[in-house]
Parts: C-alpha cells; sequence; structure tokens
C-alpha cells in the first residue's frame, strides 16, 4: 500500500494530540496550527500525550487516510530538533521514526513477540 501513496512531504506536530481526533479534527490542526494545507499531497504525523500512539493524516485525490499505530510497551521518540510547531522528515527518518528508532539517539525499539492481544 506505502508504495502506491503519493506524497511530497512529511511533517511531523510538535505538540501531543487527543487521540479522539478525526480526519477534520486533525486536518484543522494542521491548517490552524501548522499553517499548512490538509489537502495537498503530505503526509502529517501525530503523537498523543504519553508518546504510545501515532496516527497519520494524508490527502489521496478525493479523501482522507487516517493511518493509527499503538505500541505495545514502547513509546515513539520525537526529535528534539523542532523549530516551530512542525517539523519536516526525509522518507528514511520517518520510516526509521515509525520501527521505532529514536532519531536523537538512532536507537531502535526492542521486537516484541507477544502471545495475546
Amino acid at each position: 500500500m506505502w508504495d502506491q501513496l503519493k506524497y511530497q512531504n512529511i511533517y511531523l506536530y510538535r505538540h501531543g494530540i487527543d487521540m479522539r481526533k478525526g480526519m477534520d479534527g486533525l486536518g484543522a490542526l494542521v491548517q490552524s496550527e501548522m499553517q499548512l494545507n490538509p489537502h495537498d499531497n503530505n503526509l502529517y504525523l501525530f503523537l498523543n500525550r504519553s508518546h504510545d500512539k501515532l496516527k497519520i493524516l494524508l490527502w489521496e485525490r478525493n479523501g482522507f487516510w487516517v493511518l493509527y499505530k499503538r505500541l505495545q510497551k514502547q513509546k515513539f521518540h520525537w526529535p528534539d530538533w523542532f523549530e516551530n510547531n512542525e517539523l519536516q522528515l526525509s522518507q528514511e527518518q520517518c520510516w526509521q521514526l515509525l520501527q521505532g528508532f529514536n532519531l536523537n539517539g538512532m536507537r531502535p525499539h526492542k521486537t516484541l513477540f507477544l502471545q495475546h492481544i
């Protein structure tokens, strides 16, 4: 699926958000807080306050995608080199972040082998 999605840039939102926000709420954050157009072909990444849940917002042709990931035992580590409310990442940095790397020190999460949900 990822190789078929078309996007130009990847942006992280600096502050933790309420994960009950859906497409419209996330789009409003992109527009009002990040001063960007949520209908541009960009990926927008958001964390919750405890850093164990992540949402991605993406506009594709005629509608929004929202992807959601919840970590079982670890936390996502946002880079600490933010300039404003958003930070632009490369595709490689984005995938490293989604795989659990701490971009500040490049340490990955441990792989979990769970038996139950």
